[in-house]
């Protein structure tokens, strides 16, 4: 169990790393590649840059071939969920993208007691349910927006798939050895599905690969700010938190990527009343979490603190 100071040094690390990931979106949609060619190189230098670092700090990263068909069957999902993440702020804008991931937490309420066979806490799924009652919000003011919420809502399902995972696989590897099989394992998904999509839909190699004025420099901070660094202490608080609270807190990120996004990107973000409703309604649900954890004196998952 945690003392107060842990607690508090926690969430702080994890409130700030989800204000990185706030960024995430507005660097895809800076980027002129695909969403599949912005994950491949995104998972690709972040791969390359994991491996350094393990390699320099002397971390355990040769693991049994099964072990590392996991982590890297983990990093399918990872691809997957980037894909959907960036192609959903394509379809629609930034502001709808966040919305639809704030959806995690619900899907984690009911995935985690699946995957840990532990009881439903009745909490989670209704502090889940006021997040989605926020996302209902949005969509009815922003109903032609329906095709992006859709797939952002996809993505978060397989946010909140991997991270329940991810919960269990910090508890024999060190997060960036994880992390860089995941990495690996996201990269290589990016590969099979590029040539699929290039006959599917018709896109040519340069959508995907070519970069064009800044890309170099967004994907690098995509790859590096948000990902070896950002992503990697995320699966290393896990040993500290639970997934559910990890995704109740992340919730947050549309309210930081949106303010993030008005101010780049102005009027092309500018929502409804009822947008704004909603996204309070997405923080009470994170400020009520550890309120509830304390009333139901539920101790078993992780030493709470009011955030």
């Amino acid at each position: 169990m945690m003392n107060e100071e842990s607690q508090i040094k926690a969430y702080l690390q994890l409130h700030f790393i989800v204000l990185i990931w706030g960024a995430t979106a507005i660097l895809g949609k800076l980027i002129s590649l695909s969403p599949l060619g912005v994950v491949f190189y995104r998972t690709l230098i972040s791969a390359i840059a994991l491996y350094a670092i393990v390699r320099f700090r002397g971390v355990v990263f040769l693991l049994p071939r099964k072990e590392i068909a996991k982590i890297a069957g983990t990093g399918i999902l990872i691809g997957l969920h980037w894909t959907t993440f960036f192609l959903a702020a394509r379809l629609s804008n930034i502001s709808i993208c966040l919305a639809g991931i704030a959806t995690t937490s619900f899907w984690t309420s009911f995935i985690d007691p699946l995957v840990n066979r532990r009881p439903i806490k009745f909490y989670e799924p209704l502090l889940g349910v006021l997040s989605v009652v926020g996302i209902v919000l949005v969509f009815n003011s922003s109903f032609d927006e329906y095709l992006g919420l859709s797939v952002a809502i996809l993505s978060a399902i397989l946010a909140a798939t991997f991270t329940v995972i991810n919960g269990r696989l910090i508890t024999h590897q060190s997060h960036y050895t994880i992390t860089m099989y995941e990495m690996m394992g996201a990269c290589m998904t990016t590969l099979v599905i590029i040539p699929i999509s290039m006959y599917w839909v018709g896109e040519s190699a340069s959508d995907h690969f070519v970069m064009e004025g800044l890309d170099g420099v967004y994907v690098a901070l995509l790859s590096l700010l948000c990902t070896v660094f950002a992503f990697s202490l995320g699966v290393k608080l896990m040993k500290q938190l639970s997934a559910f609270s990890i995704n109740l807190t992340i919730n947050l990120e549309p309210v930081y990527g949106i303010v993030m996004a008005v101010l780049i990107f102005k009027d092309d973000e500018h929502m409804g009343n009822g947008f704004y409703f909603g996204t309070a309604l997405i923080i009470l649900s994170v400020l009520l979490y550890p309120l509830a954890r304390k009333l139901a004196k539920d101790k078993n998952l992780d030493s709470e603190v009011l955030q």
